[in-house]
């Protein structure tokens, strides 16, 4: 992401500024829930299947392709009219645009072409029990059972 800001403001001949900072930190929250939502779904089908970590990742990225691409296409879009700077004061604002869109792009990139190769390696190995310590998920090693009724009182 932060390459992806940096080429673009490179490209333009955009100065390193405030505004420019605050277009990264904009692209970095996109791109991170970008990322949570596909290694969520892809965790959540390998802990409800017999799939491979791998299996699982191409499974994240297959069905989280479409939202991604939408949220990423739909950010960048909103952000072209700012980051071409036509407007009647508009160069004070166009770095954060074109910070934006680069950084933008350059994560929903690696979101969708790193991320799933450093899933897969990262959980090869990893066990489907639930992590979870609330003694009234029923999924967790800690359940309680038919005694969890006493606890949603």
């Amino acid at each position: 992401m932060i390459c992806g800001v940096a080429v673009m403001l490179y490209i333009t001949g955009t100065t390193l500024n405030l505004q420019s900072f605050m277009g990264a930190i904009m692209a970095l929250g996109v791109s991170v829930a970008n990322s949570i939502l596909l290694v969520t779904f892809a965790e959540n089908h390998r802990r409800s299947s017999e799939d491979s970590s791998t299996d699982a990742a191409v499974f994240g990225g297959s069905t989280r392709l479409r939202p991604i691409l939408m949220t990423s296409i739909a950010m960048i879009a909103g952000m072209i009219p700012m980051a071409t700077g036509i407007s009647e004061g508009g160069q004070q604002t166009a770095p954060l645009g074109r910070a934006v869109i680069g950084g933008l792009a350059a994560s929903t990139l690696a979101t969708l072409l790193i991320l799933p190769s450093i899933y897969s390696a990262a959980q090869e190995k990893a066990s489907k029990v639930s992590a979870s310590l609330d003694v009234t998920d029923e999924n967790s090693p800690y359940s309680l059972g038919e005694e969890k009724e006493k606890y949603h009182d």
